[in-house]
Formats: C-alpha cells, structure tokens, sequence
C-alpha cells in the first residue's frame, strides 16, 4: 500500500526588482541617446517634476521638436561622463550596445542607478507602464520581461479610472487634517472617504465644478460622512457589453443598487458589482412589470435612504426612454442625478448594416421616431423630411410595420426607398435584412423576431453593406402595399 505524502507547500514567487515611488520633484535625470528610444523615455520623465537633461550629438528631427517644445536641458555634444554629474537616475538609449554599457558603467561608479533601454541585463531599475492620476499613479513592471503585457494591463486599468481622479486626491488632501480631527477612527472615518469618492464630491469634480465639490466636501463633513443618494441614469448601449461606456462601467462598479429595464442583457447588468441589489424595472410590449409612476417612486426612495443608484436603460437614455419623466421626479424631490449617455440602437444598427445614415449629396438629416407616431389621424411633421431625404430610424416598429409603410407612402415616399431591419443590434445573435419601404409589411407576421427590432429608412440605406442580410420580400408573409395616389 503506498503512503500518502503529504503536498509540498509552494512558496510565491518573488519579486526580483521591487517597486516603490522615488521622490524626483526638482531632481536632475539624464537621458542619454539620439533617437526614439531617447524621446520615448523624455515622454515618460516628463510626467514627473524631475529636471531633465538630454545628451544627444546628433540628435534626429523628432527629438530635437520635442525638446523645442518642452523645458529641458538640451546638450548637443557627445557623451562625457561629466554629463551625469548630480543625476539621481540615468538613461543608456543610445540604441548600441557598447554605448549603452558604458553609461550604465559611468553612472554606476557614481553611485547613480541607471537604466539602458531594451537591455535588462544592464538595468539597475525597470521603468513601468504607468497610469498617470498625478497625484495617483499605477505602476505596473514585468522586470522587464513582457513590456507589451505590461501595456496591456496599463490600458485595462487606465478605463476603470475617472480621468479626474488626480483631481479629487488634490482636494482630499485638503479635507485630510479636518476628517481626522472631527471623524473619529474606524468606520464614521471610512463611510465619510468613500462618499468623497465615490459621491456628489466625486460626481462635482469630473464635471469641472471645483466650487460645488468643495461644498459638498464641507456638507459631508459637517454630517459626519452620512451622504444623500445619487441617481445615474445610465445608457446601457444597444445590448452588447462592450458598448458601454467607460464611465458607465464605473458607474455600474460603484452602484449600490441597479434599476434595470427589461432589455439590458446580463451580460451588461454583471457588469456591475457582486453585492449590488438588482430591482428589474423594465418594460417590454405586453409585459410591463413597474409602471413609470412606480420606477420614479422607486428612484426617489433608494436616493433618500442614500443609495448610490444606476438607472440602466437600453441604449441612451434620453432616446425614447423615458428619463425626462425620472429627471423630473427627482429634481421635484431634490434627489441628485446625473445622465450617462449610451449607444443607442440606430447607431448600433447602421453600424451592423455598415450603413451611412447621412451621406453626401443624398442625406443630411436624421428622424428618430417610434412606429406608433403614425398610427394616429395626421401624419407628423416630420413626415415630409422622410420624403425629402431624410433617413428614418424606427424604434419599436415591428408590429405596426404595415402602418409605418402606408403611412410614409401616403406622404408621398416612393415604394422603392430603401430599408434595412435589424433584430438585436450589435449582439452575436442579430439578424439582418433588406428591402424597399413595399416590402416593409413583411416585419408584421414574422414570429420569429422577438428581440428588439430597428428599422432604418432612406435613400442613404441603399449604400450598405447587404452581404448578411436576407430580403424581406423572402418571407412568406411579405405583402405588397399601392402608393397612395
């Protein structure tokens, strides 16, 4: 009978170049080199306060622009180890070998750390890829191994950060004395910075109103890091979860709780974090389970027990969904918000059918519109653009499309007008089709299509790209209608 050994314990890898952030405010760094290896490590010092200072004798025509256009030390010569004289770091770009170990040799025997480019055999430190929220920064080093890994990772986290975050750091460290003297420790001290950032300060600072930041600062302050509710109504995009964007992604990490229509995919909602409560919200044709007076009542009671809410609307809010009538509810009931817009499904489905919804010499001008704006007695106003030129985007329009083509075909638009049909635009699962405006009928008696479905109208529709799409007038169920005389 074997024995049963017991596992070895696997000890973590460790690091072999450690990072930490070295202090170069007013501190001279050189960088030797002519060419790009050169200008790429000017770029990246020139985030920091450090002085610089450039060795170059022959210097190419991209370096020497920069430095014109950049306070920098500039010497036109060739490399002297007097050159690093007071250096706290130094640079080996010259792009050659021996060169580079030189420097590296020099600024050794200095006690200088140095760095030579594309060399990590010669290198005392590694630069990283860096995310630059001065006075937040992220850095991220492979010692050298995989700097392409590295700047990949550096793209992920540069979307989840605030582009004001470097902002809202400078005005914390304002509020830092007073938190500590009025908060006590612990969690009154915790509840009260992450309200600042992730609340009306935060919200404040993004949009470039420093005075209103800091009197919501000071507001916070005085109640103790207890907060009022925020609302965002967020444009989830037309369905896929990379169309989103990058503030409603963060917004959706943040959220305390996600208030989401029916056709905001999973994909999109798990987006958000782990622990936020989901309330669906939504409304579909036929099935609405909250009316819009209970969404804007929910809205108003989550933002007064100080929640952080995300409103989630397919496409953009503003775009036929309702956010007029939830920004009106809040603003009545003094709750804060703000709107996030999103792709909506228009774009999403021109984008599908590679079609120009404005085109030079044929159309300049865009109608959004629900099938249900011509179901009425009179046909609307814009019904004489559609016949102009204009491209006509149709939300919500399946099962009225018979209505949609005779109504636009009593106005006066031709029979032949091209149409384009898309069902659940963007996503992996769409389905595409093509035709004239006398095919259009056809969309009422498909049972098939039970997502979404946008319909797009005009002249500029005959330049997409129908290599996809299936005909209309295929179907069984196509109808013909007479142009009104």
């Amino acid at each position: 009978m074997n024995a049963i050994l017991p596992a070895k314990s696997v000890s973590p890898a460790k690091l072999n170049a450690f990072p930490v952030f070295m202090r170069v405010e007013g501190r001279l760094v050189v960088i030797v080199g002519n060419g790009e290896e050169a200008l790429a490590k000017a770029r990246l010092m020139s985030q920091s306060s450090a002085r610089l200072r450039i060795i170059a004798e022959e210097p190419e025509a991209a370096l020497v622009a920069w430095v014109s256009a950049n306070d920098v030390d500039f010497v036109r010569q060739a490399y002297d180890p007097a050159h690093l004289d007071g250096a706290v770091l130094v640079f080996a770009a010259t792009g050659e070998e021996v060169h580079d170990a030189r420097v590296v040799a020099d600024a050794r025997s200095a006690g200088i750390a140095a760095n030579a480019v594309d060399r990590p055999e010669l290198c005392d430190f590694f630069t990283p890829a860096l995310v630059n929220r001065a006075p937040v920064a992220i850095a991220i080093g492979t010692e050298g191994a995989g700097p392409v890994l590295a700047q990949m990772i550096r793209a992920r986290i540069d979307q989840m950060l605030s582009p004001s975050l470097g902002r809202l750091a400078t005005l914390a460290s304002a509020y830092r004395d007073a938190a500590e003297r009025l908060l006590p420790r612990g969690n009154a001290r915790r509840q009260f910075w992450k309200a600042f950032f992730t609340g009306e300060v935060a919200h404040s600072v993004a949009v470039g109103d420093e005075s209103q930041a800091g009197l919501s600062a000071s507001a916070l302050l005085r109640n103790g890091g207890r907060t009022a509710g925020h609302i965002s109504l967020v444009g989830a995009g037309p369905g896929s979860e990379d169309l989103i964007t990058l503030r409603a992604h963060r917004l959706l990490m943040e959220a305390d709780v996600i208030v989401h229509d029916a056709l905001v995919p999973e994909a999109v909602i798990a987006l958000g974090r782990r622990d936020a409560e989901r309330i669906a919200a939504g409304k579909r044709k036929g099935c609405h389970s909250k009316s819009q007076a209970e969404i804007n009542d929910l809205l108003v009671e989550l933002g007064r027990e100080g929640k952080r809410v995300v409103r989630l609307k397919s496409g953009d809010p503003l775009v036929f969904g309702r956010a007029g009538e939830e920004m009106a509810a809040l603003r009545a009931a003094g709750i804060s918000y703000e709107v996030v817009p999103g792709v909506t499904a228009a774009f999403a489905a021109a984008a599908d059918f590679e079609l120009p919804l404005t085109l030079r010499g044929v159309a300049s001008s865009m109608v959004f519109t629900t099938g249900h704006d011509l179901r009425g007695n009179s046909l609307p106003d814009w019904a004489k653009l559609a016949v102009a030129g204009a491209t006509v985007a149709v939300y919500m329009g399946r099962s009225i499309a018979a209505d949609v083509a005779a109504r636009l075909a009593e106005a006066g638009l031709s029979p032949d007008t091209a149409v384009a049909v898309v069902e659940n635009a963007s996503l992996g699962h769409r389905k595409l089709f093509h035709g004239t405006l006398a095919d259009l009928p056809s969309l009422e008696h498909r049972s098939d299509l039970t997502g979404p479905v946008m319909t797009i109208i005009g002249d500029a529709v005959a330049g997409a790209n129908f290599d996809k799409s299936e005909p209309l007038a295929a179907h069984k169920g196509a109808r013909v209608f007479a142009r009104a005389q």
